[in-house]
């Protein structure tokens, strides 16, 4: 288990301890961080705090940051759709019903499973179960991917994540006519106290800001285009859900009564660009529509539903 001891100064007074410490550790997301400061690895001046403590002058952090937890994660001879792949990165077309990485309950089948066996090489930074995943999209949703085959690729692009320079495009199917060409939604996003399966608006979650816009309407629905300028949990479902129009077959924040079975929320990562760790070029990589999103807008069409 490795230990960290902080003293902290004037410059860090007020900043929250979760945030400060998923700086420190670098390749640690937030919610880790939160993780273990609920376990009560977290120590300032010997004492558990929450993950919204915010420092003080002269206070004394101590933290233990667990050993990963050491699992084998088998390589399976599943197919994937490769877009792009060389020494530093491999771009990939997740399929729906795919799930990224292995989880508690669920360590064969996924998108991790598939690249152990497909690549030589994956980045360590995130250990064993999520070996090279630089970010993720839900099982049921589609679209492009990066990942990073070793660690010196894996810190630029989360770099690039983390000042929201990484351009990333989503097409999402909404109930409703939405009536505005266009729109930005700046809400903030954290785990439902009520369901910790879902999301939730709060006013003490982190800052979460979707721009859409509108790319066809049909009778009572909507072909939207979302740029995430952040890319929280269930961002764009949680966001269209709160102006009145959640994706079209979203099983935790869609309408309980809708006509559609599609079989999961209908979002699909269309456009995914960032600048190539190697050769600090810009590269950008654009998906289709798969089989049964666009089979549904021709239905749409033609039913004029």
């Amino acid at each position: 288990m490795e230990e960290r001891i902080y003293n902290i100064d004037e410059t860090l007074k007020g900043k929250r301890i979760d945030k400060f410490l998923s700086e420190e550790f670098e390749g640690k997301s937030r919610s880790f961080i939160q993780g273990i400061i609920e376990k009560g690895t977290v120590l300032v001046n010997e004492k558990v705090v929450k993950s919204n403590y915010k420092l003080k002058t002269f206070d004394i952090v101590k933290v233990s940051m667990p050993e990963p937890e050491e699992l084998d994660v088998q390589a399976e001879n599943i197919d994937i759709n490769i877009l792009y792949e060389d020494s530093d990165v491999v771009v990939i077309n997740k399929a729906k019903g795919m799930v990224v990485h292995p989880a508690p309950g669920n360590y064969n089948g996924t998108l991790v499973n598939a690249l152990l066996y497909h690549c030589k090489d994956l980045s360590s930074i995130n250990g064993v179960i999520r070996p090279g995943i630089v970010h993720r999209i839900d099982k049921d949703t589609t679209g492009v991917l990066v990942i990073a085959k070793n660690d010196d690729a894996h810190v630029k692009l989360s770099a690039q994540l983390k000042d929201h320079s990484m351009k990333r495009e989503y097409y999402a199917l909404v109930e409703g006519k939405i009536s505005k060409d266009s729109g930005t939604i700046d809400k903030p996003l954290k785990r439902s106290k009520k369901d910790r399966l879902k999301i939730a608006i709060d006013s003490d979650g982190r800052r979460a800001v979707t721009h859409f816009e509108v790319i066809e309407r049909f009778k009572n629905t909507t072909l939207v285009k979302c740029v995430l300028e952040t890319g929280r949990t269930h961002q764009i479902r949680v966001h269209m859900a709160s102006i009145g129009h959640p994706l079209v077959g979203d099983p935790l924040y869609g309408f309980k009564k809708t006509k559609f079975k599609s079989g999961g929320q209908m979002l699909h990562a269309k456009v995914l660009g960032f600048i190539h760790p190697r050769t600090n070029e810009y590269v950008e990589f654009t998906t289709e529509l798969p089989d049964n999103y666009t089979k549904l807008i021709e239905n749409l069409k033609k039913e004029n539903i």
